[in-house]
């Protein structure tokens, strides 16, 4: 299969079932370049809300009309300014609208952007800047600018636009407007239409650089429409439903999404972590792009309400929970969606269908008594919840269910623009990352031959199709490394196969962990048990070269402080955390015994998986401390240097 292809092609090979889910949508496999799409958006939907800033101040809303406009005149700006086709420009800014009329702007103008948040390191963004050629920068406000501006007189910059309202510097050699300005520009100076082909370059994403530089991973508009034309088989929606937005808008997971809805007509609004939960109460949303850790907290939000009920009550809500856990648990074999169970007789089928059937009245209970109450919390008219950068854990997945919420997980890298897999509503196998998008392979081989392994057999996870990067920018050694001769790209994962074709993650072969013993430990799914703890806040295992596996374990502290009350303790200050002993041998056997019991409980335990020791750490991971990425993962090579002496110490 080539890398790129014809917008028709993209659409071959798929079920009956997706064939007519793409028939009520806006069809855009016409369409050669992504800026195209935002004209005939505006067509068809018009007067309906585009983009929301509710937090703005004042509140920004903006139709679909205004949105095309405004494209337009940023791009009208800028080539009044001197950009031409293929240029580049840094866009360092994060979520809002003018971020994506910024964005589009730039692309409708023919040019190329290279995108990263203004809370990004200086040193990282610089680099973004140099390497990309970029000649022009778009920058969040003067903060940003200022941050960044003396390097800026040795690199070849002629122009910055702010997109805040805020007055340019005057004694600044380099020419520098703000957003209203550019827009002014605009209307004053006619458009040149651009017509781009499918192989132009749309975009450079700059991974993480988890070891040396960051590498810009060159999407393609036909990296993009892919995405764009083929979601809709997957999600579909009616104009006008309601998206929450939260993760950085520059990312590729959140970005292409965001496409994808906004092409239908949806209503974009924009959140943030601190009013995520009233925003949810407030707007209602249809569709939320996630990651595990968002759904992790929404679960932990719920479960500390259930933790503050009356001892009664909590009881009968932990009666109710285990019922439905049985009640989804049956009904999955009985449909065949059991990932442990995939190859269920017909008896085993009716058996579980009977199970279910008799559970049915307690989980209805559990409904009108519990779900229905909780559902209020994320607005009640959720259609589905997309998750994606990370795996999600099982106890998650199992809730959401639980409560009616469906959440369908999702697969893909920067590299692959990003989505190749995921689950649909039709068959949300939970545990698996779906089935691939149309046009769309993937293969599992041997992690140190590349020999094809067969199907349900566990290996490295390649992938090829329409979406897979240009290559890396700039380098190609790497891109070699990473993409072969027939296309197929290596995607660092460890996988299997369904007989289905459902794409199932076990790790990430670069995060394994090594025992001295030579056993592989895929730390993730151990993780993902522990955090069943009503204890375990966070948890990152660690064992590299040991004889066993340990852990740091940033705890909840306000769980604790309720167990030690429980245990009528005598405290100082019960509910100050800095009273409770952590290193007290009553803490630290609670944490073992939780440790041991979702480890060993969790399926496929192996002795292996025990973990031999733990620290607790009382700082959580988070963006802010740089301990976590953007879209809320780990950064396990910071968090190991960050603690290597503690590491060093709970295996001396």
């Amino acid at each position: 299969m080539s890398k790129t292809q014809t917008a028709s092609s993209f659409l071959s090979n798929i079920s009956e079932r997706e064939r007519q889910a793409l028939k009520r949508l806006v069809d855009y496999t016409n369409v050669e370049s992504l800026p195209e799409v935002w004209p005939l958006a505006a067509q068809k939907f018009g007067d309906v809300v585009a983009l929301r800033s509710p937090h703005s101040k004042p509140e920004v809303v903006i139709t679909y009309t205004q949105l095309a406009e405004q494209l337009q005149l940023f791009a009208a700006g800028l080539q009044a300014l001197g950009v031409k086709v293929g240029d580049r420009i840094s866009l360092i800014a994060d979520n809002s609208p003018r971020w994506f009329i910024a964005d589009q702007g730039i692309m409708t103008a023919g040019a190329v952007d290279a995108v990263r948040s203004s809370q990004a390191e200086k040193e990282e963004l610089v680099f973004i800047i140099t390497n990309s050629g970029s000649t022009a920068i778009v920058a969040e406000d003067l903060k940003t600018l200022k941050k960044l501006q003396d390097r800026l007189k040795d690199l070849p910059i002629q122009l910055v636009i702010l997109l805040s309202d805020e007055a340019p510097p005057t004694d600044e050699t380099l020419k520098v407007l703000n957003f209203k300005q550019l827009i002014e520009i605009g209307v004053n100076h006619h458009f040149v239409p651009v017509k781009q082909n499918r192989e132009a370059l749309a975009t450079l994403i700059y991974t993480s650089g988890t070891t040396g530089k960051p590498k810009g991973v060159m999407l393609s508009h036909n990296n993009l429409m892919h995405q764009v034309t083929t979601f809709g088989t997957v999600l579909q929606p009616n104009a006008g439903d309601i998206v929450l937005s939260i993760l950085p808008s520059w990312h590729s997971y959140e970005r292409t999404v965001e496409y994808y809805l906004l092409s239908q007509g949806c209503t974009q609004v924009y959140t943030n972590l601190r009013s995520v939960k009233g925003d949810l109460r407030q707007f209602k949303p249809n569709y939320m792009v996630g990651v595990p850790r968002l759904w992790e907290s929404i679960y932990e939000g719920v479960q500390k309400q259930f933790r503050e009920q009356p001892a009664n009550k909590q009881r009968l809500i932990n009666f109710l929970l285990g019922i439905s856990e049985k009640y989804i648990k049956a009904r999955r074999v009985a449909e065949g969606l059991d990932l442990s169970n995939l190859h269920a007789s017909g008896s085993e089928r009716l058996a579980a269908r009977i199970q279910a059937s008799a559970l049915l009245p307690l989980h209805a209970l559990g409904e009108r008594l519990v779900y229905a109450k909780v559902r209020e919390a994320t607005g009640g008219e959720v259609k589905q919840m997309i998750s994606g950068g990370g795996a999600l854990p099982r106890h998650i997945d199992n809730f959401f269910e639980i409560i009616g919420v469906q959440i369908l997980q999702g697969y893909g890298l920067t590299e692959t623009s990003p989505v190749t897999h995921v689950r649909r509503p039709w068959r949300n196998l939970i545990g698996a990352s779906g089935q691939p998008l149309p046009a769309t392979e993937a293969k599992i081989v041997d992690p140190e031959t590349k020999a094809p392994l067969p199907i349900e057999k566990r290996g490295l996870v390649l992938l090829r199709g329409p979406q897979i990067m240009q290559g890396y920018y700039q380098d190609p050694e790497a891109t070699a490394k990473a993409i072969d001769a027939e296309g197929w790209f290596n995607s660092g994962d460890l996988g299997w196969l369904t007989p289905q074709d459902d794409l199932v993650l076990t790790g990430r072969a670069k995060d394994t962990i090594v025992l001295t013993n030579g056993e592989n430990i895929e730390p993730q799914p151990i993780e993902d048990a522990c955090l069943r703890s009503p204890y375990i806040d966070q948890i990152m295992l660690v064992g590299q070269d040991q004889r066993s596996l340990g852990a740091l374990i940033v705890p909840n502290v306000e769980a604790i402080e309720k167990w030690v009350a429980s245990q009528n303790l005598t405290l100082d200050t019960p509910a100050d955390s800095q009273k409770i002993d952590f290193e007290s041998r009553m803490i630290q056997d609670l944490f073992r015994q939780e440790l041991n019991r979702e480890v060993q409980n969790r399926p496929g335990y192996r002795p292996d998986d025990r973990i031999g020791t733990f620290k607790l750490i009382l700082e959580p991971f988070s963006i802010e401390n740089g301990l976590m990425t953007q879209t809320m993962k780990v950064r396990r090579h910071i968090v190991t240097e960050r603690y290597r002496a503690i590491i060093d110490g709970i295996f001396a």
